[in-house]
């Protein structure tokens, strides 16, 4: 399980296993066995890597299920995942808060 989230964590940051090797001072060898459960990494590899990825120990040892991920400018519509410009992330941002606005004052009226 340890090699499927690295990997999991690897590929959502969207590095490769070269970039992962060259940030934390290791072989991409290394990376690899790590990912196809072939060798495991000591503790303080594990400790750099749970930093690195800015996730628990246990999430990284897969005993967590919730990732902590950034998805800066990028929206899941029905399923699909769409990369945003920063103008259509601003503009959907701008048109959810509107609609929180409208239905909070809605709840309100409702209320009364």
């Amino acid at each position: 399980m340890f090699g499927k989230r690295l990997a999991e964590l690897r590929n959502n940051k969207g590095i490769s296993q070269y970039e992962l090797a060259t940030q934390m001072n290791l072989s991409r060898g290394q990376i690899a066995n790590y990912e196809q459960g072939t060798r495991e990494p000591d503790f303080a590899t594990l400790i750099a890597l749970a930093d690195f990825f800015q996730v628990s120990l246990d999430l990284l040892l897969s005993r967590e299920l919730k990732i902590n991920v950034e998805l800066d400018n990028i929206a899941f519509l029905t399923g699909s995942k769409e990369n945003l410009t920063p103008e259509e992330a601003d503009y959907l941002k701008e048109s959810l808060n509107l609609i929180r606005k409208y239905g909070s004052q809605l709840a309100k009226k409702n209320k009364q």
